[in-house]
This record gives structure tokens, C-alpha cells and sequence, in this order.
């Protein structure tokens, strides 16, 4: 799948743009603050229904606009793909694919998948678990739909049995209910795991040989660490055996919400022991990797975007990752011309000039 057409209405710094995009590599130029960023949020949002840098939705409508608007075409050598979305900021969003209206942003999720890098990424390796169970999810739910329901059902459960156990000071009470969200969270906590487990195993060759190719020989491993069960009836048996403490807490501390990937160099672990640069390139190769694994599932590349990441590499690494570009439709922003390939847009306060 490649972008063809970006359409912005009062979107961040745009008021109104149309812009076509090469099927190889794009490459966004402007100084600091001029949109640079914004138009790749953009893209980032119709393809994924969410931004990578606010939660508030209205953030995104041009400063004092009533709504914003994105209209996104793709197409590849089957079909044609367009996404629009409409914010405003006295109602929900309205979404349509292909001119149909949608009502769970889930539906959008796949159908142009893209894989994200900038500096912030480097909160992939260093930060903590929950980065690391975001980039499980994303890229799970961009290849299986039924991945994402299931994240969603198992998040309205898990939230049900925390409201439980902050419910009241007796615990009586809450053990005569609590039974009924221990089942239905082994059913679909489980199944979560499995998907993960087998993600990170189908993963791992391809995070081993991105960075051995991007830093020149360093040996990246990645292991999943997830609930230690076998079934349903061994999930169901640790859920009751840490009630005691899940009670005194408030919430449940057992289940996929608490999966981590272990992340190692050479052996020794990267979030600890690894040098600034050997976490970058940790972390921008488990994006790399990215690519194999969604082309393995859905046969073709998906988008790559690379947000301000060339400045923050050495002249090897960063000619190498430009090798990468060559595979699938890239976007890259930067300040500096001379990193550019492809297509140059050069971009002034909102603007392509």
C-alpha cells in the first residue's frame, strides 16, 4: 500500500493543504516548528486513529476553528484505500473509509499499516513496560483486528475487577462476585499472551539482523516475558492466590497488562547497560523489524515514517538505515537537506513551498 494524497483542514498549523506523495521516498525539509512533524501526525492518525503526541483529540483543530479535517488516499496494485476524519470540537469525530461511515476507529487499524520512528522512541528500550506492550499492540493490531477487540474487551474487564476491589472494605463482598471477571479475564488474558508470545518468536531474526546490519555486528536478542501459565485453570488459580493483594491495593497485578520484552546486547541488558547510541539503535531496530513482520502477514510493506531521526546517528548508521528506505514507501522529516533522498517537500509555517 502507498499514500497517494494528503488532504489537511485546519489541521495543527495547516489551514488547507493537497499534497501528492512519491511511491519511494518522501523527504519533509523545513526548520524547527514550521509543521514538519504535524503533517506526518497527520498521516500517523488516519492510518492508526490516534495521535503519537496528545490524547486530546481537539488539540489537533487549528487554533480557533470550529473543526479539522484529514482525507487520506491509498492505493496499492488491488485496491484503492481513502480514510476521512473529521474532528470538531463540540462532537465526537466522524470517521468514513471509502466513503462509508464507521463507527469503531478499530475498523481503520490495518488497512494502510505504517510503522513509526522518532528520538521519542528511545522510551521503547529505556522507559517502562507499558512502552513496550504499546509496540506489541500497535503492530498486532494493525495485522489482526481480532488481536484489538480482544485488548479492548480484556482492558473494560480488567477495569470492571479493579473497580470491584476499590468497591468496598469488605472483602465477603467482594469474593462473591469476583469469580465472574477471574473467568472471563483468564479466557481472553491467555489468548493475549499466546499472540504476543508468538509475535515476539517471529520477531526476534529480524530485530537480531536489523541491528546487527544497522551498528555493524552487535547482537541484539529480544524475550518476551509474559504470565507464566499453561491455561485458563492455572490463570484462574494465580488470580485467586494474589487476591490478598490485589484487595489491599486496588487493582490486579496479574495478567498481560504487566508482559515486558527483555531487550539484550551482546548478553548484557540494553536498558541498563547500553550506551545512548546502542539504545537508539536497540530501539530503532525493533522498528525496523517491523517492516518483515507485517509484510510477512499481509504480503506487501507497510509505510515507513521516520520523524527527525537522521540527527540523532552517526554517518554509518545513518546510511545504512537509508538502505531500509529503499524497501517500502518512506517518509522522512528532517531539517537538514543533505540527509534527503527521494522526493524533497520543503515545508515553511504550514505551508509547501
Amino acid at each position: 500500500m502507498k499514500i497517494n494524497e494528503l488532504i489537511l483542514k485546519n489541521f495543527r498549523n495547516y489551514k488547507d493543504l493537497k499534497i501528492s506523495f512519491s511511491e519511494d521516498c518522501n523527504c519533509l525539509v523545513g526548520k524547527n516548528a514550521q509543521g514538519k512533524t504535524n503533517l506526518i501526525e497527520a498521516i500517523f492518525f488516519a492510518c492508526l486513529g490516534k495521535s503519537f503526541r496528545c490524547n486530546k483529540e481537539k488539540e489537533l483543530i487549528n487554533w480557533n476553528e470550529e473543526k479539522s479535517k484529514i482525507i487520506l488516499k491509498a492505493s496499492n496494485d488491488f485496491r484503492e484505500k481513502k480514510i476521512e476524519i473529521v474532528l470538531q470540537n463540540r462532537q465526537k469525530k466522524s470517521v468514513k473509509m471509502d466513503g462509508i461511515p464507521i463507527k469503531r476507529i478499530g475498523e481503520v487499524l490495518g488497512e494502510i499499516p505504517i510503522v513509526f520512528f522518532s528520538p521519542d522512541e528511545l522510551k521503547l528500550v529505556k522507559d517502562s513496560p507499558e512502552e513496550r506492550r504499546r509496540f506489541m499492540n500497535i503492530d498486532l493490531s494493525q495485522t489482526n483486528k481480532k488481536y484489538f477487540y480482544l485488548l479492548s474487551r480484556y482492558e473494560k474487564i480488567l477495569d470492571n475487577r479493579n473497580k470491584l476491589l476499590k468497591s468496598t472494605n469488605n472483602k465477603d463482598v467482594i469474593l462473591d462476585t469476583i469469580d465472574i471477571w477471574n473467568k472471563a479475564l483468564s479466557n481472553i488474558g491467555l489468548k493475549i499472551f499466546k499472540e504476543r508470545e508468538n509475535f515476539i518468536k517471529k520477531i526476534s531474526p529480524y530485530v537480531e539482523k536489523a541491528n546487527e546490519f544497522i551498528s555493524c555486528g552487535e547482537k541484539l536478542t529480544v524475550e518476551y516475558k509474559g504470565i507464566d501459565v499453561n491455561n485458563e485453570e492455572e490463570y484462574i488459580k494465580r488470580l485467586e492466590k494474589n487476591f490478598e493483594k490485589d484487595f489491599k491495593l486496588g487493582y490486579t497485578t496479574f495478567g498481560p497488562h504487566r508482559d515486558d520484552i527483555n531487550i539484550y546486547l551482546n548478553g548484557v541488558e540494553v536498558k541498563s547497560f547500553g550506551s545512548q547510541g546502542q539504545q537508539r539503535t536497540a530501539a530503532l531496530s525493533l522498528k525496523l523489524a517491523e517492516l518483515e513482520i507485517i509484510k510477512e502477514r499481509v504480503g506487501e510493506y507497510p509505510i515507513l515514517i521516520l520523524d527527525d531521526v537522521f540527527s540523532e546517528l552517526d554517518e554509518i548508521r545513518r546510511e545504512r538505515l537509508l538502505k531500509f528506505t529503499k524497501r517500502c514507501q518512506t517518509f522522512i522529516s528532517t531539517t537538514d537537506e543533505k540527509f534527503c533522498c527521494g522526493k524533497i517537500i520543503r515545508i515553511d509555517n504550514g505551508k509547501v513551498v
